[in-house]
């Protein structure tokens, strides 16, 4: 197995020498919304519903109705578990992932298509999308089973970019998909209106069940990963190896030749569907700030060519909420910031954390290096920088370099004790936000919220001013090295 290419299953068999970090279970369960339901007290974190914790990936042997297939849910849910996957410091996955934009290795042809072992295609008399991947519903409101952390792998149509994204797909039929491409900022919506602008359906490939160094590598959004940057690169340079693509047996474009599933298929032009087309219940499924998405009335259309997958595929899920959309979408909005500020003032950002509290998307904590007093200031330029780079960021939190800021009570601290509300909290109205916090609407805020989806932001600055540092030192207790010999 050490010598076999990254892939989900070696990850996992990486991950299980760890104590605590993974637990299958043969019990039966039902993939609508039983599964999630049950994943929601071991593992889930994030803004999910409470109760809820940090725990262990969880494989799910017994899934009812897909005899064969296995479920995997948490992977991702754990930042620690994450620095672990990638034999790297979960406090610096920022910088690592920083690194790693910056020195891709860009993906390979290879021979070796072990997510081609077994072949279903839609020309086949009982080809049916919805017997053959085992999609959960997170709810019993969702719009229907989810494809949820299945990344898109499309091209232009001159074939000179390629790029793979994570969308929200939902099962509709046996041989369609919803897909949800949200407007602006995701190349593969680029690519699909140049197709739809002549009429033409785009070939893609939906690629699931994946060693996390691609999923969340693929997260990557502009300014940081430009058009026609390949984030696959990124998962190369991670794993320090090239990743192995391979041609779709239906369609013209390739596939992660090591996926546990493939489906192929066409974006189809000119065409759009409701959401909740079989269920009626308004609502698509629940978001990372917590919350149900509304059903879209006019998703893209995915028409499905070929499900292929490996012999016993695991099929891989996310909760919305959980502390996987922060892994997913946070950490690389960490790397982000960084890469932004350290090239406009360096080495005055030292850490950022884009917590659970927002899902990785709506809040961030910068750690502040203040060096003279001509530093003084520096730190609401920094949050000024974050802010106009990154529209889904809504607050933006200050601390020094003595806080912890993957201790919420620690940030918490710098607020109530190096912070006058008077003097260190700046709104800043009108401005674009996430269009999935529901408080971003006309009737909530008329006088600063002209349309859903704008907000006002948030600076709360509990840096201390330079020329009062010495009047504001933590408690110095002593330095003990060994001190874990006393747990013994």
């Amino acid at each position: 197995m050490t010598n076999e290419p990254y892939d989900l299953r070696k990850v996992l068999a990486e991950l299980q020498t760890h104590p605590g970090q993974y637990h299958a279970t043969d019990v039966a369960v039902d993939p609508n919304a039983e599964l999630s339901g049950v994943y929601r007290y071991i593992g889930a974190g994030g803004t999910v519903e409470r109760p809820t914790q940090e725990g262990p990936a969880m494989m799910f042997n017994n899934v009812t109705g897909f005899p064969g297939t296995k479920v995997l849910t948490g992977l991702m849910a754990s930042r620690k578990r994450v620095g672990m996957m990638f034999h790297h410091d979960y406090h610096t996955l920022g910088q690592f992932l920083n690194d790693s934009v910056e020195n891709p290795i860009p993906p390979v042809m290879v021979d070796d298509a072990p997510t081609h072992e077994v072949v279903h295609k839609a020309t086949d008399p009982d080809f049916d999308i919805r017997k053959l991947v085992a999609a959960p519903t997170n709810t019993p409101q969702d719009a229907g089973p989810y494809i949820t952390v299945g990344v898109v792998l499309g091209s232009n149509k001159a074939k000179t970019m390629s790029d793979v994204t994570i969308h929200r797909m939902v099962l509709e039929d046996k041989d369609k998909l919803g897909i949800y491409i949200m407007p602006g900022g995701r190349h593969i919506g680029a690519f699909a209106k140049e197709y739809e602008a002549v009429n033409e359906p785009m070939p893609v490939t939906i690629n699931i069940g994946l060693d996390p160094a691609i999923t969340i590598g693929c997260t990557f959004e502009p300014p940081t990963t430009p058009l026609g940057y390949n984030e696959l690169g990124v998962a190369g340079a991670i794993r320090q190896e090239a990743v192995g693509l391979t041609p779709a047996l239906t369609v013209d474009e390739n596939a992660i030749a090591r996926s546990e599933f493939t489906l192929e298929g066409y974006i189809m032009p000119n065409e759009r569907i409701q959401e909740d087309i079989n269920t009626h219940t308004g609502k698509a499924m629940p978001e990372f700030p917590g919350y149900d998405g509304d059903a879209n009335p006019a998703l893209q259309v995915i028409k499905v060519t070929a499900v292929t997958h490996r012999e016993n595929p695991i099929m891989q899920s996310v909760i919305g909420p959980s502390e996987e959309h922060v892994s997913m979408a946070g950490i690389p909005t960490e790397a982000s910031i960084l890469e932004l500020t350290n090239r406009a003032i360096p080495g005055k950002v030292r850490n950022v954390y884009n917590p659970p509290a927002g899902g990785g998307k709506l809040m961030t904590i910068m750690q502040i290096h203040k060096e003279d007093e001509a530093d003084e200031g520096i730190q609401r330029q920094a949050a000024l920088l974050a802010f106009s780079a990154f529209k889904e960021l809504k607050t933006v939190i200050l601390v020094g370099e003595d806080v912890d800021i993957f201790d919420m009570n620690d940030a918490m601290w710098t607020v109530n004790t190096r912070f006058q509300a008077d003097q260190d909290l700046l709104v800043l109205p009108g401005m674009r936000n996430h269009p999935l916090d529901p408080s971003e609407r006309p009737a909530y805020d008329p006088k600063s919220i002209r349309t859903q989806g704008m907000s006002s932001k948030l600076m709360i600055d509990g840096t201390v001013p330079f020329d009062m540092k010495d009047q504001f030192v933590r408690a110095q207790f002593m330095k003990v090295p060994d001190w874990q010999k006393y747990l013994k």
